[in-house]
Order: structure tokens, then sequence, then C-alpha cells
């Protein structure tokens, strides 16, 4: 299925008087990796976080498979199909990787209160689902072999991946991930890589925040670059990269101007 997954228009976010976000604009197609990068402090995840339901923006806005969630909190949107992950690791991380998987799942799940208190027949049935699924995605990222051990005893990699496993047990239509590659080693960030691509070619939509520019250029379709809450630029990673505004914010005026 073409077409906007995801359409921004004009979102702006104030803290105080600073101005995080302005104006800020784009379209994410369904079924594309769609980067967004810029230096320290552009406001990256200050619109992961707009996007998501943790910050409520000032003005402009959004809508997500045709459909507006302002005003919604992070569970809805959840449940609407915008999962992400978070820059600093957010595990459960005295919890089994099996049982962080599982709790992301729940936001699929319909059994309430009642059924949980009462352990009806549905509710078992359900939990062994859920517990099935989880096992699948533990596999589908690498690390079913893992299932069992402590979040916080896993290998930073193999962390990261369990982030993923539980943002994909959410039934995703758009895969928001802030730097997954951050602190990986090459052999790391390769495999990441191809995590990524099989994730994209399975169905879901990828948002990517990434610092690391030879991820970017290799796995994004397009581009968007943010500097002091603005969009500078947009497009190809190639055309992108020889902007001289991305190469500007990035070495600065002087180092830009020999640059070019």
């Amino acid at each position: 299925m073409s077409g906007a997954l995801l359409e921004c228009k004009g979102l702006d976010k104030r803290f105080g008087g600073v101005l995080a976000l302005a104006e800020v604009g784009f379209n994410i197609n369904r079924g594309e990796i769609y980067g967004l990068i810029g230096p320290n402090g552009a406001g990256k995840t200050t619109l992961f976080n707009a996007l998501t339901g943790i910050y409520a923006y000032d003005s402009g806005g959004f809508s997500f498979a045709g459909e507006t969630l302002a005003g919604l909190r992070p569970d809805q949107i959840a449940a609407r199909g915008i999962a992400r992950t978070f820059q600093n690791i957010r595990l459960f991380g005295n919890l089994s990787a099996l049982d962080n998987v599982m709790i992301g799942r729940h936001v699929r799940t319909r059994a309430g209160v009642f059924g949980a208190i009462l352990r009806t027949r549905a509710t078992r049935e359900e939990e062994a689902a859920i517990e099935k699924r989880a096992l699948e995605l533990l596999e589908y990222v690498g690390i079913a072999a893992r299932a069992n051990d402590v979040a916080r005893q896993l290998p930073y990699g193999d962390q990261r991946r369990l982030e993923i496993a539980r943002a994909l047990a959410t039934e995703p239509k758009l895969l928001a991930l802030d730097e997954p590659a951050a602190g990986m080693n090459a052999t790391e960030t390769l495999e990441l890589r191809k995590l990524l691509e099989r994730v994209r070619a399975d169905g879901t939509t990828i948002l990517l925040i990434e610092h690391d520019m030879k991820l970017v250029m290799g796995l994004c379709d397009r581009v968007l670059v943010l500097d002091y809450g603005r969009s500078i630029a947009e497009g190809p990673p190639r055309e992108v990269q020889s902007d001289p505004r991305v190469i500007e914010a990035y070495l600065g005026g002087a180092v830009a101007g020999a640059a070019a």
C-alpha cells in the first residue's frame, strides 16, 4: 500500500522561551525508511516525543493513517500503530527478556481487569498467545536464546534488539527508533541494518533518528535534517549529504565554506 502514512504540518513546540520545534513539516510514505538527522540539540527527540504523545505540541499537528492523534496518551498512540524505542534504553531491567516483550504485546489484548482476576479460559488462552508471539519476536530479532535472561544482564547490543522486539510486539504500522545503533560496534551495526531491512520488507514503515551517517546513507530512502528545531533540508540521502546548509549545520560556517 502506497501513499503518506504520517503527515506533519507546521509543528511547533516551546519550552518556556526556547523554541524547540519551529514549523516542522514532512510526510512519511508507507513502506519507506525515513531518516531524521541533525546536530545535537536540533530537536530530533523532541519531535519523536511530540509524535508519540509524550509532549503536547503548541501549534500545527500531524495525522497518522488519516487520523488526527492530537491529545492522545502514549499508550493510545501506540494502539493506533506508532511504536518507539528510546535513545537511552528503557527496559524493565529486573524482568526477563520474554516478560519485556510480553508487556509490549498487552496493548493488543482484550482481557480486562476482571478476566485477569478470575483467570477465565479466554484470559488464559490470550496469555498463552501473548507468550507464543513474544517468543516468535525474540527469534525474529535474533535473541531467542536469551528469552529467560534478566534484561539488565543482556549484552548492550541484545538490549537494543530487545527494545525493538518489544516495540514490534505492539504491531506497529510505524516503528520510530531513537538512535538504535548508539554504542554498537561495526558488526552489531551491520546486523542491525539487516534487521531493519527485514522489518521494512515485512511491511512496517520506519522512522529513524541516527548519528551513524554510514547507516543512514545506506539504509534510508529519504532524510529530514533539523537544525535549531527547524527543517533545513529533505530528500534522498546523497542529495542531503551535499547540501551546503547541512554541511554548515554539522561543521560550522568556516569549514562549510572551505568544503564548498
